[in-house]
């Protein structure tokens, strides 16, 4: 009896600690990818390391065979339930709908659209979005995309445009939209680190003694140095979030970028910028706006306390972490403080420590006579 041709093995890469990191090696219409399973298969020491290992195999083996069917089902006409005549950008104008909540990452996903649009047909399928297309996209962003003022894209804005382009692709994979996902065979772009500038201890005290146009603006901006609370989640803080635990103050509240539930312990300091207490439904910043006229007011505050640092909102949660790192408060606390899922993304800050630390070495005047 003749067996079935087997056009999807599993294979495995041999890791540095001794394990094995199992992958698909799929050969399907003249073209050879890899799909990573994110099962590994570890140096057995222990008959339940073999237990496990057996295990993992099997399932590897079951995705294997779904594959494979998915593959066959698709060449000789059979029903499945992929929709890659789907359009693609009329699918991520859908995805763009669902952020509307959030200016700023909704903006991020528009300007992607924008470029998306430039890059290939309005007609786009996702039966047309293989590994190329990806690393076209990839290639644009890099070399040929420009902003309004005929600029080529940042670092920054590259990696955050692709990472969009990576989520919706993402999505589309778990949407049962196509059998396979191309962007997980493509490197993303590397964003540049950024400059985060933060306030002293001194320049905070000199800000408190230096009177602002927006009295709410400079209450709301002082709370944030003092908590690491966004401007997203201050503007729409509302009284009822403020809880009074015995001697001291908690702020409960939803992250409006992670939507994390979020159990903030405040200083009294901190409280004391809240103002009065106000009814359950009211916001605790009543008059707080986001615009550029705000923004340039705030930088206009800044300078006549006599810091001439380039300081926007978001730089009251930098003076927070780099301020807690200072007075010695570990950097796992500082995280869970900022309500970052990833610890990497709080170890910024910590380079900033180090590159004081260097630069209080160098205060010593030569001793050479």
């Amino acid at each position: 009896m003749q067996t079935k041709k087997q056009i999807v093995r599993i294979r495995q890469k041999e890791l540095a600690n001794g394990n094995k990191s199992l992958y698909l090696d799929i050969y399907w219409d003249g073209k050879r990818t890899k799909e990573y399973l994110k099962l590994h298969v570890i140096k057995p020491k222990t008959q339940l390391d073999r237990d496990n290992n057996k295990k993992t195999l099997e399932l590897a083996e079951n995705i294997r065979a779904t594959r494979q069917t998915e593959l066959t089902n698709n060449k000789w006409g059979f029903h499945n339930d992929f929709k890659q005549d789907t359009n693609f950008i009329e699918y991520f104008k859908s995805l763009i709908e669902k952020r509307k909540e959030s200016k700023g990452n909704y903006g991020n996903w528009d300007s992607t659209l924008k470029h998306l649009i430039k890059y290939c047909s309005v007609q786009t399928t996702f039966r047309d979005i293989d590994t190329n297309f990806v690393e076209g996209f990839k290639d644009y962003l890099q070399h040929k995309a420009t902003t309004k003022s005929n600029v080529s894209l940042s670092k920054n804005s590259q990696n955050s445009y692709f990472n969009k382009f990576r989520a919706a692709i993402n999505q589309a994979f778990d949407d049962r939209i196509i059998p396979d996902n191309p962007v997980k065979r493509v490197k993303a772009i590397k964003a540049d680190e950024p400059n985060r500038e933060y306030l002293t201890i001194d320049e905070l005290k000199s800000l408190v003694k230096t009177e602002c146009k927006y009295p709410v603006m400079k209450n709301a901006f002082l709370f944030s140095c003092l908590t690491g609370m966004r401007w997203s989640d201050i503007q729409k803080l509302k009284w009822s979030e403020v809880q009074k635990q015995g001697d001291g103050f908690r702020v409960v509240f939803r992250q409006q970028k992670t939507r994390g539930q979020e159990y903030l312990d405040i200083s009294n300091q901190a409280r004391e910028y809240l103002g009065e207490q106000g009814k359950p439904d009211e916001r605790v910043f009543i008059g707080l706006k986001y615009s550029g006229w705000h923004n340039i007011e705030l930088q206009r505050w800044i300078m006549r306390a006599g810091i001439t640092k380039e300081i926007t909102f978001h730089c009251g949660r930098h003076t927070f972490a780099v301020l807690q790192l200072e007075y010695g408060t570990d950097i796992y606390t500082v995280s869970k403080l900022l309500g970052h899922k990833e610890l990497k993304t709080t170890q910024i800050y910590a380079k900033i420590m180090d590159a004081k630390k260097k630069e209080a070495m160098n205060k010593i005047p030569d001793i050479n006579i």
